[in-house]
């Protein structure tokens, strides 16, 4: 790991960055203290990022389970209650780890995967552009297309038009030309701008900005546009920011149902995070998904011991990181101390940052991960590919992450049983002469409940007086119901004068007395 470090020390303070108004406006969103999002971004970074196997992904709070936790703590009754669920979800997490849940992470399609990328690249531009005109009425972190504030994402564009804060306009286009410039240009000159990462440059040019314009009529920034840290005035006061779990409630239906939907959600978002952080990664690690389960109720549990939000790999703290050249768990660490040293000694330093510098370096990462390009690569790889990714971005956008995953997985499902049902046989006509129709049928490698429809279709299909010669030499694995359906056939195919050829690898029988017995299947009961 230590290896890296000039990768990774560069790389954790643009993720520093990216994660310290994400985890202020996703408690925001979650209706829960501030500082409970900077106790999951501080774990997320230090505890699941040294027990992780994943050498990318960063973890903290995360957006998906705002809504969640909103609807929770008004359940439960209290935050504390709220805080037992998610040290026991975390405990669940962890049992799924055990039980090796974390396969299911593989079983994504790609395509869905990509547009969950693509999709969130768009939500996160689209989210940023009221933040970087100083439109701030919806927390950063609500990332649902209806938003908490009653307004949805597009609505809030339009609505941000009319209240643009021309300082923060202006320092968020400042910082967004210094970003590109520093990304496209001055880091190809030389090690020092390699080194010094444009976002960090952006920050202090903006706190600059921010100081010299305090007094101007026109140009100066609200507090409530810039970063919103809480400030503690004594050791007392900051410890005083923890809370802890009701343990006398553990007794509680409604919380093991909180928890049992908190280790589920975080679980399924990890997971789709790994496979999505996997692909993006230009260096293929690939992370051990049960050790990741693990990892996340580990810091889950100690999270909700002190007073954090639920925790999850999140996509846009880990493709800031791989965006900006981290290459090993050190970044995820470092940027986990970063955000515990900055709110313990310079919490009044960071509320001096705008907002909208910070919405300039989410519109970079946000631009990273939807390039127009990509649609056009998709779309080239044929409808297979170019609708499940479709639908899984549009279902991002215009409704939340998870929805919008599910939908395109249902779609991915559909089109794997349209091809399933075109790729079952292969049929081909071999002769037409002396009266007698000669069709050769042969099967695929397998053939599933899923291939009835197209088998049925060309049996019932066939001509009179046909030779059917069916080939199975090739095929592995054949289900009871096509058996089936060739045992019912074969009574049909008497009436109608077809006669039948087996060929397979235990040998050639022709009009075989039972289709079943000859492959050694139990005959159906009724």
């Amino acid at each position: 790991m230590f290896k890296t470090l000039k990768n990774d020390i560069p790389a954790s303070i643009v993720v520093f960055f990216v994660a310290l108004p994400l985890c202020l406006g996703i408690a925001l969103a979650s209706g829960a203290p501030l500082f409970s999002g900077l106790i999951a971004g501080i774990i997320g970074g230090i505890v699941v990022g040294s027990l992780s196997g994943s050498k990318i992904g960063v973890s903290g709070p995360a957006a998906g389970l705002a809504a969640i936790v909103l609807a929770a703590i008004a359940t439960l009754g209290s935050y504390q209650n709220f805080l037992l669920a998610v040290v026991l979800g975390g405990i669940i997490q962890l049992i799924f780890g055990f039980l090796r849940a974390g396969i299911i992470g593989y079983y994504f399609p790609s395509s869905v995967i990509k547009g969950m990328l693509t999709g969130i690249g768009i939500i996160i531009i689209l989210k940023q552009i009221p933040h970087f005109f100083g439109y701030d009425a919806d927390p950063e972190g609500d990332f649902a297309f209806i938003q908490i504030d009653g307004e949805n994402t597009f609505s809030e564009i339009i609505n941000s038009i009319n209240y643009i804060k021309p300082g923060s306009a202006l320092i968020g286009l400042v910082s967004l030309g210094i970003l590109i410039l520093w990304g496209n240009v001055l880091s190809k000159k030389g090690k020092f701008f390699q080194i010094v990462q444009g976002p960090l440059v952006a920050v202090v040019v903006g706190i600059i900005f921010y100081v010299l314009t305090q007094s101007h009529e026109t140009l100066s920034i609200d507090s409530t546009h810039l970063v919103s840290v809480p400030v503690p005035d004594s050791v007392d006061s900051f410890l005083g920011q923890f809370s802890f779990p009701n343990f006398m409630e553990i007794t509680n239906p409604e919380i093991w149902i909180v928890a049992f939907t908190i280790a589920l959600v975080a679980s399924l978002e990890t997971l789709l995070c790994v496979e999505a952080t996997d692909k993006l990664d230009p260096h293929k690690n690939v992370t051990p998904t049960n050790r990741e389960l693990l990892a996340q109720g580990t810091g889950n549990i100690i999270s909700g011991l002190i007073g954090g939000l639920p925790i999850t790999q999140v996509i846009v703290r880990s493709s800031a990181n791989i965006q900006s050249g981290g290459r090993s768990k050190m970044s995820a660490i470092i940027h986990g101390f970063f955000l515990l040293i900055s709110v313990m000694l310079i919490p009044t330093l960071l509320n001096m940052i705008p907002l909208s510098v910070l919405a300039a370096v989410l519109l970079i990462v946000g631009y990273k991960l939807a390039k127009p390009s990509l649609f056009i690569k998709m779309y080239e790889l044929g409808w297979k590919q170019f609708i499940p990714f479709t639908v899984t971005v549009l279902g991002i956008v215009f409704t939340d992450l998870l929805k919008g995953i599910g939908m395109g997985l249902a779609v991915g499902i559909v089109v794997i049983l349209i091809k399933s049902y075109q790729n079952s046989h292969f049929l081909h006509i071999e002769d037409k002469s002396n009266g007698k129709h000669k069709i050769k049928m042969t099967f695929a490698e397998e053939v599933t409940f899923f291939n009835k429809g197209a088998i049925l279709k060309e049996l019932y299909s066939l001509p009179r007086d046909t030779y059917l010669e069916l080939d199975v030499r090739n095929t592995t694995y054949l289900d009871n119901d096509i058996i089936e359906i060739l045992d019912d056939f074969a009574v049909k195919a008497k009436e109608r004068h077809i006669d039948i050829k087996i060929v397979s690898n235990r040998g050639i029988v022709e009009n075989p007395e039972s289709f079943v017995k000859f492959f050694k299947l139990k005959p159906k009961t009724t």
